[in-house]
């Protein structure tokens, strides 16, 4: 997406535009250089104050006439060279496809975009699904009197972000022009980096649109998250991406460099491999475009009919494996394990063991599984197998045990991660676990207890002296360990309380709860 500057007629990128625009408006209203006066075979200013300067030659003012030409060309060029992603992102809000939850006819987000209202928000969604599509349809949206700034987090610097700030005050104050901007990676910056943003934000100078694909809650700061709406979108669906590559190849950005623009060739593309490739990329319609044109430029036309067929065997050639969306640091990571001790929970082996692997395929440390089955052997199995928790200890050593012997290995590359040997320990354990019969007895007991002790009013009981121990004479004269009864010195159950006396005679802690079977 590209546009015309109008001074120079150079092309720029829509959200590069506005910055150069204003770049050659300051030097269309610098002072002529000193050098340039002199070298004017005209008088001196001096003798004609009342007369305009001369005009420059027609060569000198027309020296850029091959300019459009040599423009078309370098346009031509960036849209060869820049990733197909890029260069068929929408223009308009119509041209969007999926995200119909906040884009759809007469949604709210929607809604306040056609309004020209663009409130502040922030858009988390994963890698791929429109973010930045819909920051740069809202620039072509905003109003005249308002200019729009591009940033990514990734490269800007705080006095980058002040700089920003501070013409954003100025032109507000003196022009009455607010400003736009957007922030890709908002959640590179810091918390204490964010709270730069807070003034600008909270009186209206700066309408501020962060993009992330980190989870608001843990990474915005709550004091400029709560003055932005959080907008969620959600990966594209398999029929949208399959219209977006429909799209694509229509467009004939797809096509390879040095065709002919006066015949270029035709794509056909099977429907397998159209289907294939919607499936394989997981929701993130930029990968889907970017293998589409590495499977079209891959293979070369036919001569006679001048087309490019694409198979789905072209497609898996440079597409070997599904793209796993998976980040051991971020929000997939915690949900994915949550998955799988539910699924272990609800005795399904089938489902723990497809979660176990979609970690570890991902990159998961195979001992932060194994560390939360320990958990899961306690937690969810407890009473009714007390095998499980051995084995489960037994795998975490195990894991540790290989993992180790890796790192120590000249001849491999994989760290101390154990894998992929210790992924059979995980699967044993995940589903001797998944099978085995469930208890959470102990486990609800122990809350119980948990939740009495947060609840009690005063002062905490005082450990009976019939229980207490008697190291000294001191303390046996006190009457520590007094009339304490040694149970194997008796036959049967022992007459005799545990509990302080302010607790004897209420409910018992595993009231309540469901014995195992």
């Amino acid at each position: 997406m590209d546009a015309a500057c109008p001074i120079c007629e150079r092309h720029f990128y829509t959200h590069n535009i506005q910055a150069h625009v204003e770049e050659c408006l300051a030097r269309s209203a610098a002072p002529t250089p000193v050098k340039a006066i002199k070298a004017s075979s005209k008088p001196s200013p001096l003798s004609s104050s009342n007369k305009r300067s001369p005009t420059p030659p027609k060569q000198a003012r027309n020296g850029n006439d091959s300019e459009p030409s040599l423009a078309k060309k370098a346009k031509l060029l960036a849209q060869s060279n820049a990733p197909m992603a890029e260069r068929l992102r929408p223009k308009a809000l119509q041209d969007l496809l999926g995200q119909d939850e906040l884009l759809g006819p007469d949604k709210p987000l929607r809604c306040m975009l056609e309004s020209g209202k663009i409130p502040n928000m922030i858009l988390w969604g994963p890698p791929g699904c429109g973010k930045t599509s819909l920051a740069m349809v809202v620039a072509q949206l905003v109003q005249a009197n308002t200019r729009f700034v591009s940033l990514s987090a990734t490269t800007a610097k705080v006095a980058t972000v002040r700089e920003v700030f501070e013409k954003a005050v100025s032109e507000y104050q003196l022009l009455g022009r607010s400003t736009v901007l957007f922030v890709d990676e908002i959640h590179r910056f810091t918390k204490l980096q964010q709270d730069s943003f807070l003034p600008c934000v909270e009186n209206g100078t700066i309408t501020l649109i962060g993009a992330t694909t980190e989870n608001p809650s843990f990474e915005i700061n709550s004091a400029l998250l709560s003055r932005c709406r959080v907008f969620t979108l959600n990966k594209i669906s398999t029929a949208t991406i399959k219209a977006l590559l429909q799209r694509g190849i229509r467009s004939g950005y797809v096509l390879p460099n040095g065709w002919d623009p006066e015949s270029p060739p035709a794509i056909d593309m099977d429907d397998d491999a159209l289907e294939y490739l919607a499936h394989q990329c997981n929701g993130d319609a930029r990968i889907a475009l970017n293998s589409l044109e590495m499977a079209v430029h891959g293979q070369k036309k036919d001569p006679a009919s001048n087309v490019i067929k694409i198979t789905e065997e072209d497609v898996r050639a440079g597409f070997r494996r599904s793209h796993a969306l998976y980040d051991r640091k971020g929000d997939v990571h915690y949900d994915c394990i949550s998955a799988l001790h539910k699924s272990v929970r609800g005795s399904d082996a089938d489902a723990s063991l497809y979660w176990l692997g979609r970690m570890l395929e991902g990159g998961e440390n195979p001992l932060f599984i194994a560390r939360r089955l320990i958990v899961i052997a306690s937690e969810d199995v407890g009473l009714a197998d007390l095998h499980a928790l051995p084995i489960a200890t037994a795998t975490f050593q195990a894991c540790h045990a290989i993992g180790t012997l890796y790192s120590n290995s000249d001849l491999c590359l994989l760290g101390a991660t154990g894998m992929p040997e210790c992924e059979k320990n995980l699967a044993h354990c995940v589903v001797y676990l998944a099978r085995a019969p469930k208890s959470v007895e102990a486990y609800k007991a122990y809350n119980n207890v948990k939740a009495f002790l947060a609840n009690s009013v005063g002062p905490a009981p005082e450990v009976p002296l019939h229980l207490r121990n008697a190291p000294t004479p001191l303390m046996k004269d006190l009457g520590y360990g007094k009339e304490y009864k040694y149970n194997p010195d008796y036959e049967g159950v022992v007459d005799q309380t545990y509990l302080p006396g302010e607790l004897i005679g209420l409910p018992s802690f595993f009231n309540h709860v469901k014995k195992p079977q």
